[in-house]
């Protein structure tokens, strides 16, 4: 059993739109945190781990982390269809959709290459007011990536989201 050192809480959401992440199936993710955890333990799983067959190499066998696994872990459902798109090559493309999305736009500082900023994702979600249905949707969308950012598909520097 992995023990850790202590808990960090991740992007907090207001309890207004609980139903929507819910619904979403991003619920159970936005409790997961970021968990600072033993280095030790994580230095003896790197150690195990062989990337030529993705699996960790233990004495009593092989293990290998499957997609049920990270679901049932993360508690996102798995079935349905998969959400696919074009990845956004160029600023004018993530600034179109970003305005459809969101109904702002990042400007070019707040953007590095093709990731937004998760500054810019925190003060867009900060900044809204959930007075309507569309703003609530629009702050839900904002909790996700930011969820996409630094939980699901966090990267080394922890700064951005594809």
């Amino acid at each position: 059993m992995l023990l850790c050192d202590h808990y960090l809480s991740s992007d907090r959401y207001n309890p207004i739109v609980e139903a929507y992440l819910r619904e979403t199936g991003f619920y159970h993710v936005s409790y997961i945190g970021v968990v600072q955890c033993q280095s030790a333990m994580i230095n003896a799983l790197i150690e195990r781990w062989r990337p030529e067959i993705h699996t960790f190499h233990f004495s009593i066998g092989e293990c290998a982390v499957s997609l049920e696994n990270v679901a049932m872990i993360l508690g996102l459902p798995t079935n349905g269809v998969p959400v696919t798109g074009p990845t956004m090559s160029s600023f004018e493309a993530m600034e179109a959709e970003c305005l459809h999305q969101f109904g702002v736009a990042p400007r070019n500082r707040d953007c590095r290459g093709s990731f937004i900023k998760l500054m810019w994702s925190r003060g867009l979600k900060d900044r809204t007011v959930l007075t309507d249905d569309i703003q609530i949707q629009r702050y839900v969308k904002c909790h996700i990536m930011l969820l996409f950012g630094t939980i699901l598909f966090g990267d080394k520097s922890g700064a951005a989201v594809h």
